[in-house]
């Protein structure tokens, strides 16, 4: 989903991350969701910091995903897979958390 020139530049902000992240998917069987996942998956594989964790029984919209610490249930929520212009707003919101 990353091509490796993008992957690089994330891995490199990443490495500021001073706290541990939970990425907390919520999905279904859609194609989307699958996009998220591995979208996900991709993230934490660049950082030891982020874990990807599914919750598909919490009651909020799906597919989506959380970018939360460990242990809270608030953070940022998108809904669906923030490529384009809105990869900025994830990028932005993973060191947010990540209290850079």
């Amino acid at each position: 989903m990353l091509d490796a020139n993008l992957q690089t530049q994330l891995k490199a902000y990443l490495e500021r991350l001073q706290k541990p992240l939970e990425l907390v998917a919520t999905l279904d069987d859609s194609k989307a969701a699958g996009d998220i996942k591995s979208l996900l998956n991709q993230i934490a594989s660049l950082s030891d910091k982020i874990t990807v964790v599914e919750k598909n029984d919490a009651d909020v919209r799906k597919p989506s995903f959380l970018i939360t610490n460990p242990g809270v249930d608030s953070g940022v929520r998108f809904a669906g897979v923030p490529m384009g212009h809105e990869f900025t707003s994830l990028v932005l919101a993973l060191l947010h958390v990540g209290e850079i």
